[in-house]
This record gives structure tokens, sequence and C-alpha cells, in this order.
């Protein structure tokens, strides 16, 4: 690269013409192959198409504490390339403030000496960038019209592309920088000559074009204000924000620190990284972490070790290194309404520096980032105890609005078959009941029966109702559906039916036909049952957020109801929140009812079961696992992630199940074509409470055209 780099000025607000952002849970970030249960591989790497990380909007950052020889820059540098050298494969290398020389220097700053062992550093780290398609960042001290300012490098291939001073200088308390430096307001000029390159840009307004990305640069106390300049930043088109620290460590501040950027990336919908001085800066007063932290959108993608985290000492240096998702922030930010309104608030123009190289040049194509295969299911059992009861109480209070708008001898009717779903809108009845002062027995649940119906799950549904206290009903469907089929002249499975037919009799056919499937009779008895519920009163809906994005219900049978508390709840949540509830203060019968329903598999139970009795319709082998398509779910309507980049990251996920491509992707094949042909359905689906990021309310989060067409892209 050459001395001098293109700028390009947008500001006021506006995008001069530029578009600026079109190019999601875990504290921990893993690099590497999904596993399965029992820890192999999930699949074979080599079968993901071979799409690289960039081309998937993702960018690998690294944020590194480093050994630091306090007053020499020159070793000080020496750290900082070794250091660069350990980072070969990141595109963004971060390290700390004044990292050329200490934070801690003190009076050194304004020394002849010190200053041109730093200008001797700076051109040892260019001469080190020299060839690397990284943007290395790092802190110096540097004299700007005869001031001292504390200022971050941008160092590329060679050159400084870019000089970035800091705004707000502390001198309070423990903090004394105001002693040596001049707090940047604006008023610098636009551009310095310094060791031995000319015109390079500088200034409080810059924002650094690399690849996809758009960065903003901001140090230390810049993030503690009421309005840190990243925010301005991040309005003017920074979706990467970086932050240099020498954040010194107190009792609690870690935990106020990591708060800070989760919220600071969260409000400006970007990438945040930060890196801070470590324990070999501490001298006379104060003691160093080295805690560095990377979060995007309010999640903490990695964060290392610092000071005081353990008993365990901490020695050197530490860092963290994960890959940001470009495409994820870009999404957020076209469907935040509120995010692009705020750019009135940006009070200068800002500059654009272009950086003439490419990030991502490693032929890696495992993201360095933890993908989990259940995004709507924390992997932490405390976290996941407190989300099941946060989204129990959420579909309880929705319910308890509801019901006190009906009569108070209305009854709530449910339709109880022993599955997951209606287990759930059970329970959440009972706990809505309990929590309102209605007696229990308010509740009424009917069993129907039909061809599919086993007694595994017609004895759990019997007792679960029993050991609930709630009021419950047995209606047998199939002499309806027997007369039902009669009347229309149908044939279900093939078998024909006979004057002096009874429902037992039929079944025993069924059971024995040779063909395996049909939708009439399937759908007879569906709609019999809703038929049959919505003739006793206000009915409780049970069918589940999946169901819905695939199209797995009966129109104007399961499909409907007054009320549906699972709306919004995801098929591979729901077992967990039955087994909160299981794990709750009940009875052991009742634990053991639950615990027997979450084991049970997942089935409609339309068609008529084996000869042993047992499930044969079940439905992950229609349609493939609900891990699957809740994963597939996840990143399409939560992130607009297209079909390919869902693929690619399915191919590095940490799912339960043990997946290879070819499940992955008849999976995602099914996915699509089903979420794009059943949206009619959806477009008229009842109430039901919001629970998650995630929504398919045709009346808030997800409006589609329902003849929408699907072009396998």
């Amino acid at each position: 690269m050459s001395g001098a780099a293109a700028t390009t000025q947008i500001g006021g607000g506006a995008d001069k013409g530029e578009n600026l952002h079109d190019s999601d849970d875990e504290p921990t970030p893993a690099c590497g192959a999904g596993r399965s249960a029992d820890g192999e591989p999930a699949l074979d790497k080599t079968t993901s198409g071979g799409a690289s990380a960039q081309r998937h909007g993702l960018l690998r950052i690294t944020a590194a504490s480093l050994p630091v020889a306090v007053g020499d820059p020159l070793a000080c540098a020496e750290d900082c390339r070794q250091r660069i050298e350990a980072a070969g494969d990141a595109d963004i290398i971060l390290l700390p403030e004044l990292a050329l020389g200490g934070y801690t220097s003190g009076d050194l700053f304004g020394t002849q000496a010190f200053l041109e062992a730093v200008a001797s550093a700076a051109e040892l780290l260019c001469r080190a960038s020299r060839g690397r398609q990284q943007l290395i960042v790092v802190g110096a001290p540097l004299v700007v019209d005869g001031a001292l300012m504390n200022t971050a490098l941008a160092i590329v291939d060679g050159a400084i592309a870019a000089i970035v001073p800091k705004q707000y200088i502390p001198n309070y308390r423990e903090f004394y920088e105001a002693r040596y430096f001049r707090a940047a307001d604006g008023t610098e000029p636009a551009e310095i000559d310094w060791i031995g390159q000319q015109r390079i840009p500088l200034g409080i307004d810059l924002l650094l074009r690399f690849g996809e990305a758009v960065i903003g640069i901001e140090i230390c106390e810049d993030l503690w204000v009421p309005v840190p300049p990243s925010s301005l930043m991040a309005l003017a088109g920074a979706d990467v924000l970086l932050n240099l620290s020498a954040s010194n460590e107190t009792v609690l501040k870690a935990a106020w620190r990591r708060e800070l950027v989760l919220s600071q990336s969260g409000r400006c919908l970007a990438a945040y990284a930060y890196t801070s001085a470590g324990p070999t800066e501490s001298t006379t007063d104060l003691v160093f972490g080295g805690h560095c932290l990377i979060a995007e959108n309010g999640v903490l993608l990695g964060e290392s070790r610092h000071v005081g985290d353990s008993d365990e000492p901490l020695v050197g240096s530490t860092e963290v290194t994960v890959d940001v998702d470009l495409q994820r922030l870009a999404h957020d930010r076209r469907v935040t309404g509120t995010f692009a309104a705020g750019r009135r608030l940006i009070n200068r123009p800002f500059r654009r520096i272009e950086i003439p190289i490419v990030p991502g040049s490693r032929d890696e194509s495992v993201p360095q980032r933890r993908i989990s295969g259940r995004p709507f299911v924390p992997q932490d059992p405390e976290t996941l105890d407190r989300r099941c009861g946060e989204v129990l109480a959420i579909q309880s209070a929705g319910l308890s609005k509801r019901l006190s708008r009906l009569p108070a001898d209305a009854p709530l009717v449910i339709g109880v078959s022993g599955g997951l779903d209606s287990t759930l809108a059970l329970l959440v009845a009972v706990r809505t009941a309990d929590v309102g002062g209605w007696p229990r027995s308010r509740i009424l649940g009917l069993t129907m029966p039909g061809f599919g119906t086993t007694d595994r799950t017609l004895g759990n549904a019997e007792r679960l109702m029993r050991l609930l206290g709630v009021t419950s009903r047995q209606i047998d469907i199939r002499q309806l559906a027997l007369d039902t089929f009669v009347s229309l002249g149908h044939r279900p499975l093939g078998v024909d039916i006979d004057a002096a037919e009874t429902p037992s009799s039929l079944q025993k056919k069924l059971v024995a036909a040779e063909q395996s499937g049909d939708l009439v009779l399937e759908n007879v008895q569906a709609r019999l049952r809703t038929f049959l519920l919505m003739s006793h009163g206000f009915v409780l809906g049970t069918g589940d957020m999946s169901e819905q994005a695939l199209g797995w219900c009966t129109y104007n049978a399961d499909h409907m109801s007054m009320y549906n508390v699972n709306t919004s709840i995801p098929k591979t949540l729901v077992s967990f929140l039955v087994r909160h509830f299981a794990a709750g203060n009940v009875s052991a019968e009742l634990a053991e009812v639950l615990t027997n329903i979450a084991d049970t598999p997942i089935s409609p139970e339309l068609l008529p079961p084996g000869a042993d009795g047992e499930i044969r319709q079940a439905t992950e082998q229609t349609l493939g696992a609900y891990e699957l398509h809740d994963f597939f779910l996840y990143h399409f309507i939560r992130h607009g992630a297209s079909r390919e980049k869902i693929r690619y990251l399915a191919a590095h996920a940490s799912f339960e199940g043990r997946y290879d491509q070819q499940q992955i992707d008849l999976a995602l094949e099914t996915f699509f074509k089903r979420f794009f042909a059943n949206q009619y359905k959806r477009s008229c689906v009842p109430d039901g409470p919001k629970v998650g990021s995630v929504s398919l309310s045709p009346r808030g989060d997800w409006r589609m055209p329902s003849d929408a067409q699907w072009g396998g892209n």
C-alpha cells in the first residue's frame, strides 16, 4: 500500500447516494466441526460446498492484550509484532491503548527520546504488516500541532492508513491523562506527515472501509461517556466498532465493562471489539486486567480471562478471536427502522478511508464462532431454567388477559392428545388458573381417540388430566369419521367400507392396509376434533411455531382456535418447557407422566399404529428432524440468511443429533418448499403471545404474500 488512502466523505446523516449497510447466544466461541451427542464430528466438512467464511459475511477479529515493557516503545513493538505473527488468520488485530510504550509511562510521554522511540516502533509495525491482508490497530502517543494526543494507529500493508485520536480524556480519581494529552474535538488537522509518510488521514471523523465492513474506532473512556463516539460512527455506517483501552481492574468493574460492551453493540446493531492493557502494565497504584471482549448486537461472542476472574493468577497475554457476522448486522439494520432515523443526530460529516486490500484471503472455511444447533434453547442449564420460567410466565400472562374478558363460567377447552404441544398448553392453562384464582375445574380437557391413537398417548393424556385436577371428557371420533367417509364415498387407505362396518372393524382393516398415506383420512379426523372442541366453548390452541412454519397442520382444524399460547414456541423448546415443569414442585407421579410425554415420538397420530400398537406415523421421518427445521427457521426469519448461508452454518453447527450433508440438504429443501407453500395458513392464525425474537404472526412479525414463489435461492 502507498502512503495515502482514498477518502470518501459521508455526513450530515445522509448516505450521499451510497448504501452503507449492504455488502442472530453463547459467551465462548468454538471453532471446528459440529459434534453429535457422542462427541464425534457431525458430518464430513468437505461436503459443505467449499463455501468460504468471507462469502457469508464473516469477519475474523482478534482482540489481544500483550506484555508491555513500560517506557520502552521498541520492546513493546516487538511484542506487538509477535502477536501479529501469531494471529495469522485474523482480518483485524486489535491491540491496547498506548501499547507502544505503555499507558502508565507518565511524564515519559513528553520526552523527546520516548517520542522518537514511538516513531521507530510504529515503523517496525508497518514493516511487520507488509504483505499481510490484515488491519492492525494499535495505540500510540503522537504529537499533533505541538500537542500530545492519545491515538489509535490503523496500519495496513506497510503503512498507516488512518490515525484516530481519543476524544474523552479522563482526569478523575485514579486517572490523570489531562496532564499529558489533549482531547480531540474535531479541530485537529485532517492529515499529517509522520515517519516518512505524507498526508496520513487523522481525525475523529474517520471510518475505514475494509471489504464489507465499515469500521469505527474509539479509545477507552470514549465508551464510558453518555454519548460514545461509536454511537455516531454506527449511525454514519460503521458496523464494526473497535475500542483500544487501558482499563484498570477494581472490584466489579469487569462486570460493568462487559455490560457496556454488550449494550453498546446492541444499541449500535454492530460488532464491538474491546481490548485492554494487561497485568504487565500494572505499576505503582494500578492493576490492569487484560480483559478482551467481542460482542455482536448484544450477544457476547467471546471473552478472555482477566485479572480477578478466579483465584488462578493471570500472567502474560490474553486474547479472544471470533468471527463477526456482517450480514446479520446488515439485516438487523435494514429491518429496524428507528436505527436509520437516528442519523439526524450526526453533527458532522464523516470521511471514509478505503482500505485497498480484501480481508479473508485464508482458505479456512470453518467459522471461528460457536453455531448452536438449537438456537432457541440456551446451552447453559441455569440460563435454560430461567428462560423456561420466563416463557411460561409470558404465555400465562397472555392467556390470563384473554380469559379475563370471558364470562366467569365459560370453560376453557383444550384437546389433550398426550403429545408435547397439548401438554404444554394444558400446563399453561393450569398455571394461569392458579395465578388468577380460577378453579382448575374450569379447564375442560377433551381426549378424542381416533384411528391413529395409541394406548401410550391416550393413557398419558388421561393420567395427566387426573393429576392436574382438570375436568376431563372422552369422545371417540371413529364413528363420526366412519360416517363422514361413507358420506364422502371415500375409501380410507384404499379399504372398502361395508354396510355393517363398525369403528373396530375398520380399525383392523386400516392397521392391515398396504397403502401408507391418506390425507382425507387425516383431515377428516382433525376437523372433527376441532368441531367437537369448538362446540364445547372457548378453545385454547396447541399448535407450535415450527408446525406453522412448515404448514404441518390441517387448515381449519388443529390450525384454528380462539387463542394459542404456543404460537411462537418452536418445537425444540416445547419439550424443555415440559421437562422444566416436571422438574418443579410437582408430585413424582406427575413428573413421571410429563417425562414420558416428553420422550414420546412426535406424531399427529392420524394414521393407524402398527400391528404392535406403537406409533407408525412419525413426523420427523416425513419432514426431517425438527432440530434442523428450527435451525433453518431461526436463521431465515431472525437474520434473513440465504439458503446457501443457512446450509453453510448448518454444516458447522453443534447439533444434538447426527446429520450428514444429504440429510441437511433434504431437510433444507423441505423447509423452504413448505414454508413458501403454507403462508396462507399463517395468514389467519389465532391470537397468541409473542415470546421470543422470532414470531410468524401475520399481524406483526411476518407478513408475506400467500402466493410468494420459492425459487430455491
